[in-house]
């Protein structure tokens, strides 16, 4: 009795070291302090998940989504802290903690990928729409088995985006982004037969290809490996909810009427809601918050304030460009859309991306310090810096004076590759966009950056082209503090001395004058 006791007391102690090491203890035991054990019913209802509207900007949802996400409170409960239950359907603290840190402990990407995958599958059973997918019934991170459709990963990243989105608020409607861009991704990188495939007309929930389990964990550890923080910040987020509520004893969470991120829903900006999120999947820093922020923004001055330059805007141009992003020193992303192909198929429009840490200087050579492509639409796919070349970010403008130059550094933005045969080339007038192929460049990975992009430079025509600011309002402010200054000294530079220029006695058109009049006058020297 003694040692069973001496073991559960040690077992209590490191779950308790590995809950405080995320900094979430006081946390739990709030949440666990009305008494000595939980119900599981309280447990399911505290992760529920209840919407009277659901929407989604592009197609039709599938019909036993709204399902999925009645039963997901009680696919958690069952997945995480059933296997932990006592009889009569009580948790004791030491069970509570072993659920817990079972899914929102530290432990491998991989693990928490097939937690994910177990809970959800579990609720789509729940449904009464399956999936082909397996676990081990002994270990809550078992590794999983079968296929994926594209149709069931549109259901795990929808149910994903759900959940990050109830972590910033909780609302009674709930928008859906549209996440075609990243379910082509999975289906290019890992369907056997992937070069069959027509990105452009494709229904991606119809495609036919069975995503191997294995395959889709190496895509999403490679192109969105934050995808599981979005299942552990749910978690947290509700226990935190629920724990706030009982003590102020309200005895249910608060409920805001509207969906916050509809901001962004009319699809007018380049970076749309679903193409910012999963840019914040992609990213494992602090860059990505500030993606969140845009896909949940609390307002829309967080839109304003992190939108630098837009061309259909402020005007086509790197005068124009320049003049917006000026003294901006945090992190930016620069989106190009255009088109390579002709006048009838105007509509193949495909988005590419830079991501670089340290905003754009003017130089005649490359700088930078790190940052990534990124291939947006139709396929989503991330190009990280190889670490064989630095040739991060190409920016020159115009010299202020002219002078002759046998070798004229090119005008425009650039990334990757060397000077000539830059991998992204944006003319000056941004009216062309110069793509070449990875072979030209070792700064970024290689891959395709659009579809069908093949061996020769492609010269694409450009429709739009925006600029985010991802510094938060610190680097927005000390981006006005600078464009003030230098407004303020363009105005002095302009103002003319009135008590200077317009003294006849001193002014050199007298000077003329007097010469011209009489050459010959001696005049004395002024010293």
């Amino acid at each position: 009795m003694g040692t069973t006791a001496s073991i559960e007391s040690k077992e209590v102690t490191d779950l308790e070291a590995q809950a405080a090491s995320n900094g979430v203890l006081p946390l739990l035991r709030t949440f666990f302090s009305t008494s000595t054990s939980l119900s599981l019913s309280s447990l399911q209802q505290c992760f529920s998940l209840n919407y009277t509207n659901i929407s989604c900007e592009r197609g039709s949802l599938p019909e036993c989504f709204a399902a999925v996400l009645e039963h997901l409170g009680a696919a958690i409960t069952d997945a995480l802290f059933s296997p932990h239950c006592q009889e009569g359907g009580e948790i004791t603290w030491v069970e509570f903690l072993r659920g817990y840190v079972g899914c929102c402990g530290r432990m491998s990407a991989s693990s928490l990928l097939n937690i994910l995958f177990r809970v959800v599958s579990l609720s789509a059973e729940k449904a009464g729409c399956p999936m082909k997918l397996e676990f081990d019934p002994e270990q809550v991170d078992g590794k999983a088995s079968g296929s994926i459709s594209p149709r069931d990963l549109g259901i795990i990243l929808w149910v994903c985006w759900v959940m990050s989105s109830n972590s910033y608020m909780e609302s009674q409607d709930v928008s859906l982004p549209d996440v075609n861009h990243m379910v082509l991704s999975a289906v290019v990188s890992c369907a056997d037969n992937s070069g069959d495939i027509d990105v452009w007309g494709s229904d991606v929930f119809c495609l036919e290809p069975k995503l191997s389990v294995g395959k889709i964990h190496t895509w999403a550890i490679r192109m969105v490996p934050n995808l599981t923080n979005c299942f552990s910040h749910f978690i947290t987020s509700r226990l935190k909810r629920q724990a706030s509520s009982e003590l102020d004893g309200t005895g249910t969470s608060s409920t805001l009427a509207g969906d916050g991120s509809l901001a962004m829903v009319d699809g007018s900006y380049l970076l749309t809601r679903g193409r910012a999120w999963a840019l914040s999947l992609s990213q494992r820093s602090n860059i990505s918050e500030q993606f969140l922020r845009l896909c949940f923004p609390s307002n829309n001055d967080v839109i304003e304030e992190s939108l630098l330059y837009r061309s259909r805007v402020h005007g086509k141009g790197l005068n124009r460009f320049w003049s917006n992003i000026d003294g901006y020193h945090g992190p930016v992303l620069i989106l190009v859309s255009a088109t390579s192909g002709e006048s009838s198929e105007s509509s193949r429009k495909w988005v590419i991306g830079a991501l670089t840490p340290h905003g754009f200087e003017n130089r005649e050579v490359f700088y930078g310090g790190g940052g990534c492509l990124y291939s947006i639409d139709p396929v989503f796919h991330i190009f990280s810096a190889s670490g064989s070349e630095q040739n991060y970010v190409y920016s020159h403008l115009h010299p202020a004076i002219k002078a002759y130059d046998p070798h004229p550094k090119p005008v425009g933005i650039a990334f990757g590759g060397s000077a000539g045969n830059e991998r992204i080339f944006l003319d000056e007038d941004f009216a062309k966009v110069t793509v070449r192929h990875h072979a030209y460049d070792k700064t970024y990975q290689h891959g395709p950056l659009f579809p069908d992009q093949g061996y020769l430079p492609v010269e694409a025509s450009v429709f739009d082209v925006e600029v985010w600011g991802l510094g938060g309002k610190a680097a927005k402010e000390v981006q006005i503090s600078y464009q003030k200054r230098e407004d303020l000294f363009t105005t002095q530079r302009r103002t003319i001395d009135l008590k200077t220029f317009t003294n006849w006695e001193d002014s050199p058109e007298k000077m003329m004058m007097d010469m011209m009049s009489n050459p010959n006058t001696v005049r004395r020297e002024e010293r």
